[in-house]
């Protein structure tokens, strides 16, 4: 993105003003308020004065404001990506509050200020996903070199630019092909924008911010020139994924007995499902699943055992019971056992058949780097996508695998975890 400091000073028309007040009041409410839950939840022996109190919602108020602020002043391109920078910019923000009380001890509590913190970046992370599915925003483009970004992209006003001058719009968000050859009057008005603080986009990285996709045209092509994601996140996911295996099964074991049940009286055979997946790292592994269709023999033959592992649109194999549990995703819960086995994370790429990975690595391109991280009970794609089975839309799926990998992170997971909620609740994408 080209930039030149701070955008000039907006007209009285600029909705800028009028678009940060709301947000602004929404976590300046939130982190003075709710902060007064913590006494509640509390042990009953939790004693606060009022000095402390106040010392305290002063400290998260401020540390709010100030952290969305500097995530407005970070966040480059709008869409996706801009989830990424909110974690960081609460962390820092509370982080300076809390050093400033120690330096000047001064008395506050630690409870409420981290209630504060915590209801702070849940807020944001809501504010930012609604305002996801707000009103189109409007974005000027050049006619010229790639601009697929335009189609990929419906749910955004494009307007092309049809003569190098520069929109009236004070608001304006420009959008060009940065690698491509333009004329010299094209050049010099990119660079007039620059220099008026107007944000000029290159297609590339606006295009993975929009549709959450990134296309890999050569294997070197993430963020950190290599073909790792962050290895520094890796650990510390492994750790969360066993932390919340390890709590959740015994709470899940009433509604796993359940299914079990319904499954074993739905239809003869197993109550559990094995199927050889490709996994992390290319090593394939046994996954679990309840069974959600009636019992059938293995195929031998590859083109009849690809055929078999695709799932389509009205399949007649799949059960009364195993409807609702593919709709819900409540036939995933058994791979509890296999995240606890070290094959399989919560989120992540969704692993496939071995056949059909197979198949697709030799028809796509790079398909076997989306195993370079642990495979997921849900992910980045099935969130956004859904059950796809043309070679087509698994092209597209991998584009969204690549995203994931490319941004790696917690905030994504997270990102996901609240989408997947949705999605158990709809039943998007189920098959």
């Amino acid at each position: 993105m080209l930039m030149a400091g701070d955008r000039a000073p907006a007209s009285s028309a600029n909705p800028t003003g009028t678009r940060l007040l709301k947000p602004l009041l929404i976590v300046a409410l939130t982190a003075y308020w709710v902060p007064l839950l913590a006494p509640l939840v509390a042990a009953d022996d939790f004693t606060l004065t009022l000095p402390s109190t106040i010392n305290t919602q002063i400290t998260s108020v401020i540390a709010a404001v100030a952290a969305l602020l500097l995530f407005r002043r970070v966040t480059v391109y709008p869409g996706t990506r801009a989830f990424g920078y909110i974690l960081p910019a609460f962390s820092t923000m509370y982080g300076v509050g809390v050093t400033i009380l120690l330096v000047s001890r001064i008395s506050y509590s630690g409870l409420m200020l981290v209630t504060g913190y915590v209801a702070s970046v849940t807020v944001m992370f809501l504010l930012g996903y609604f305002n996801q599915r707000a009103a189109p925003r409007r974005l000027y483009y050049v006619p010229a070199g790639n601009t697929g970004i335009v189609a990929d992209t419906p749910q955004m006003d494009w307007v092309r630019l049809e003569e190098p001058v520069l929109p009236a719009d004070p608001g304006a968000l420009i959008v060009a092909d940065l690698r491509s050859h333009h004329l010299p009057e094209w050049e010099r008005m990119l660079a007039n924008a620059a220099l008026l603080g107007i944000p000029v986009y290159h297609t590339k990285q606006l295009r993975e911010s929009l549709t959450g996709r990134v296309q890999i045209e050569h294997l070197s092509e993430n963020s950190f020139g290599s073909l790792l994601p962050s290895l520094g996140y890796t650990g510390i996911k492994r750790a969360i994924d066993l932390l919340a295996s390890i709590v959740l099964l015994p709470l899940l074991f009433p509604v796993l007995l359940v299914i079990a049940i319904l499954v074993g009286f739905s239809s003869p055979g197993p109550v559990l499902f094995r199927q050889r997946r490709m996994g992390y790292r290319g090593v394939p592994f046994d996954m679990l699943k309840f069974r959600t269709m009636v019992e059938r023999a293995v195929e031998t033959d590859e083109a009849a055992a690809r055929h078999d592992a695709i799932t389509r649109d009205g399949d007649d194999r799949i059960t009364r019971i195993g409807r609702f549990l593919r709709r819900s995703r409540l036939d995933e819960l058994p791979q509890i056992v296999n995240i606890l086995r070290g094959e399989m994370s919560w989120i992540g790429p969704r692993p496939e058949a071995v056949p059909l990975s197979q198949w697709y690595e030799t028809e796509l391109p790079y398909y076997a780097y989306r195993h370079i991280v642990r495979p997921g009970i849900t992910g980045w794609a099935q969130v956004n996508q859904g059950h796809v089975a043309g070679l087509d839309d698994v092209h597209v799926k991998l584009h969204y695998d690549f995203y994931y990998i490319k941004f790696f992170s917690a905030w994504l997971d997270l990102l996901i975890a609240l989408r997947t909620i949705g999605i158990m609740l709809t039943g998007f994408g189920a098959r």
